[in-house]
C-alpha cells in the first residue's frame, strides 16, 4: 500500500477527530497532514501496544533513531515513518518537535502520577498544542503567530480530552490528574486509582475543565490573527467546548462517567468552526 494510503486509513481509524478536521484542508496539503497525525497515533499506542516499559522505550527510541537518521536499517521499511520523512523534507517541518513530542509520551509507558500542573502543561504543551502548531505549519509553513497560538488551542483541546479519560486512565493505574491539584482540593491519589468519588474530586476535576475552557477562549479571542490558510489546523480545538458542557454535566455527578460526543455533533461542531474561520 502507498504509504499516504497507509496513513490515512490509519487515522481513519485511531484519531477520528484529527482525520476529520483534516478533510477541511486543501486536498494537496491532506496526505502530509494525514502523515502527521498517523505518526501522533503510532507514539500514541505504543503504550497499549508492549507489554513493559522498556518495550515501549524501544520503539520510542525507533521513531528518534528514525528522525535524526541515526537507525540502523531503513526506516522507510514502515509506512508511517516513510510518509512522515517526505513530509519532513516536503514541507520543511522542524524535527526537534516531533522529538520532544516522543519525549513527552514517554511518561505514558509508566504508572507514576502526574506531579504538577506545570508538568501537566508541559506534557500538553509538547503533545497537543505541538501537534496543531506543526500542523499548521503543514499548511501555511512557518508562521509565529499561528505557532504562538498553538499552546492555548492545544492546551484547552488537550486538558479537556485527558479530563475526559480519567475513567480510562484510571482503570489502567495511571493518574493524569496533577498531584499537586488533588491535594489542594484534599484529594489523595489514590482514590483515583480505586475508582472512590469524592466532593474534593469533583471539585478538582471542574478546576480542570475551568483551566481548558480559559485556554480555549483565549484561542477564540485571537483566532482571526492566524493566516487564513493555517486556519483547519486549530479545527479539533472547536470540538473541546462541547465536550466540556457534556463533561460538566456527568462529571458533577460522578467524576468517573465516561462521556463521548456523538459522530454527528463533532461534525457539526467541525463544520460550524470551518465555516466560521474563513
Amino acid at each position: 500500500m502507498d504509504p499516504f494510503a497507509h496513513c490515512e486509513a490509519l487515522v481513519r481509524e485511531h484519531d477520528r477527530d484529527r482525520f476529520l478536521a483534516a478533510l477541511f484542508a486543501p486536498a494537496e496539503r491532506r496526505p502530509y497532514l494525514l502523515a502527521l497525525h498517523a505518526f501522533n497515533a503510532e507514539i500514541v499506542r505504543v503504550r497499549a501496544a508492549v507489554r513493559t516499559p522498556m518495550a515501549g522505550e524501544i520503539r520510542l527510541q525507533w521513531w528518534r533513531d528514525v528522525l535524526t537518521g541515526d537507525g540502523r536499517g531503513d526506516g522507510r521499511a514502515n509506512p508511517v515513518a516513510a510518509a512522515l520523512l517526505d513530509t519532513v523534507a516536503a514541507c520543511g517541518l522542524p524535527v526537534a518537535p516531533l522529538l520532544d513530542l516522543i519525549e513527552a509520551r514517554s511518561f505514558d509507558l509508566y504508572d507514576d502520577p502526574m506531579p504538577s500542573l506545570d508538568a501537566l502543561y508541559g506534557y500538553v504543551r509538547k503533545t497537543s498544542s505541538a501537534t496543531i502548531a506543526l500542523t499548521a505549519h503543514v499548511l501555511a509553513g512557518p508562521d509565529p503567530v499561528a505557532a504562538a497560538l498553538a499552546g492555548p488551542a492545544g492546551l484547552g483541546w488537550g486538558l479537556a480530552r485527558l479530563v475526559q479519560a480519567v475513567p480510562a486512565h484510571s482503570s489502567r493505574g495511571q493518574i493524569y490528574v496533577p498531584v499537586d491539584l488533588l491535594r489542594e482540593h484534599g484529594v489523595d491519589p489514590a482514590d483515583l486509582l480505586a475508582r472512590r468519588a469524592s466532593p474534593g474530586l469533583v471539585a478538582a476535576m471542574a478546576d480542570l475543565r475551568a483551566r481548558a475552557r480559559l485556554e480555549i477562549a483565549e484561542a477564540e479571542r485571537a483566532i482571526a490573527m492566524v493566516p487564513p490558510a493555517a486556519r483547519p489546523a486549530f479545527l479539533p480545538a472547536a470540538l473541546a467546548a462541547p465536550l466540556l458542557d457534556r463533561l460538566d454535566r456527568a462529571q458533577a455527578a460522578d467524576p468517573f462517567a465516561a462521556v463521548e460526543l456523538a459522530p454527528w455533533r463533532r461534525q457539526w461542531a467541525l463544520w460550524r468552526a470551518a465555516r466560521r474561520m474563513r
